[in-house]
């Protein structure tokens, strides 16, 4: 396996997000805030362990998609993704669990339109922002 790889934390789960989109950077700083039990950590798909992780699992490398990888376990894309993340925060999250009653087709055809749009919506960054120092430590660098 790839050393980097070898490197990642094992005890945490891995987000994957659109480093350049402001939506996606936003609901970063979300999950940062609801995530009291420190479960995740985060890499951009545009970084270089993000494209690794994601050669790793076997994603095409040109996912439009937020991705969740629990190490050794599973990893999740579109609305899957975003509802195991949710049901594991405090507050209103996981609530969103409720998405899971409807057909998974619906689902990413749903997250699928949303994430063609989010630029145009959004905006896009020319470049992934570099987290703060109180944050740092959560992301994949």
């Amino acid at each position: 396996m790839n050393k980097i790889l070898d490197q990642l934390p094992k005890n945490k789960q891995i987000i994957l997000f659109d480093g350049v989109c402001h939506f996606c950077d936003q609901t970063v700083q979300k999950i940062i805030k609801a995530d009291v039990h420190n479960l995740f950590v985060f890499a951009s798909l545009q970084s270089e362990i993000g494209q690794q992780i994601v050669k790793y699992i076997g994603v095409k490398p040109n996912i439009d998609s937020i991705i969740l990888y629990q190490p050794n376990i599973a990893y999740y894309i579109e609305s899957d993704a975003a509802i195991n993340i949710a049901k594991q925060l405090k507050g209103f999250y996981p609530l969103l669990q409720i998405g899971s009653l409807f057909p998974k087709a619906l689902r990413n055809a749903a997250y699928r339109y949303f994430a063609k749009n989010r630029y145009k919506w959004f905006g896009k960054k020319e470049q992934c922002e570099i987290p703060s120092a109180e944050i740092r430590s959560k992301f994949l660098l």
